[in-house]
């Protein structure tokens, strides 16, 4: 067996895996007793995301690495909700379930929250997907920690763009001031904890929640639930012109990494974009309890996504106060 993950632009099987080069020893280190969020603080280039830079913008290759003992993390600690934060949107509803990948076409806060992140990386331009969730500083965008910082470096020039329309940004392109991610992503790149977030500055005198929306959180909220994931697919068949939603009853990972599993055909570019749950067709809110991030090579159209444990807290209740 051979595992398969992808990277910034990577995720599942057919494309967009988790960034992880992971060699069997990094996959099976384990996880730190008292897990601190590592920060990077953001390096900009002004003007850099052109609408053309960000059309042009690419998933990184597909990796291939042969899996050693995955440990997964045990699931524990008290159940944290946090609610979404309130914005003017029009929800249609209601839309497939159980969906594989399709466009959504439901309106709703969802359209707003979610996005395109763009950033730099070892001198490629690249792409990822990201959410802006309810924050203390009203400006925190949950991501894959692969969407931050993948081989061992920090993604620079790192910007979100909610709502992103084929190389238009019709909120704002919002310039990530540091980026965040698990401790255990940054020492060993462990899928386990493939996590990651930002803090993004202020944009015409408003904060990004202010101006989108933001999603909820769930915590060590479990598993085997309805799900819905998003995402800005690039690689084909999609192009990273819309936003693809995949729902279904997700499952627990049985085979190494006992994180989300959900039915999805979701390709490169769609990896750190959202999943939630108690999620409504009618508003466009949920939890957000994972992130798109990894599949198997030899289990086409499934997605994987890590457990928002207590790793995932401290990454944002680290953001969140930044």
């Amino acid at each position: 067996m051979r595992r398969h993950r992808t990277a910034a632009g990577i995720l599942l099987a057919v494309g967009t895996l988790l960034a992880g080069a992971l060699s069997a020893t990094a996959a099976s280190a384990a996880p730190a007793p008292s897990p601190t969020p590592t920060v990077f603080k953001q390096q900009h280039t002004k003007g850099y995301w052109t609408a053309e830079r960000m059309r042009s913008a690419t998933p990184l290759d597909v990796l291939r690495v042969t899996p050693g003992s995955v440990k997964a993390p045990k699931p524990g600690g008290k159940e944290t909700l946090v609610a979404p934060t309130a914005a003017s949107s029009t929800a249609v509803g209601p839309m497939a379930f159980p969906q594989a990948g399709g466009p959504w076409t439901g309106g709703g806060a969802v359209v707003k929250t979610s996005g395109r992140v763009f950033f730099t990386f070892q001198g490629r331009t690249a792409s990822c997907s990201g959410d802006s969730v309810t924050s203390q500083n009203s400006s925190t965008v949950i991501t894959a920690g692969h969407c931050v910082k993948y081989q061992g470096s920090w993604h620079t020039n790192w910007v979100f763009v909610p709502g992103y329309n084929n190389g238009q940004a019709p909120y704002g392109q919002w310039s990530a001031t540091k980026t965040f991610s698990t401790t255990q992503w940054v020492a060993s790149e462990d899928i386990n904890y493939d996590v990651g977030a930002a803090v993004v500055a202020p944009l015409g005198g408003k904060t990004l929640a202010a101006t989108v929306g933001g999603q909820g959180l769930s915590f060590n909220g479990g598993y085997n639930k309805p799900m819905y994931a998003f995402g800005f697919p690039a690689a084909s068949p999609y192009d990273g012109t819309k936003l693809i939603y995949c729902s279904g009853n997700s499952s627990k990972d049985f085979l190494f990494s006992q994180d989300h599993s959900l039915g999805c055909n979701m390709t490169g570019g769609s990896s750190g974009g959202p999943w939630f749950t108690s999620f409504s067709e009618t508003t466009g809110t949920g939890l957000q309890a994972s992130v798109n991030s990894f599949g198997y090579v030899f289990l086409p159209n499934r997605m994987f996504g890590p457990y928002f444990g207590n790793d995932a807290k401290s990454v944002y209740d680290k953001a969140q106060v930044s």
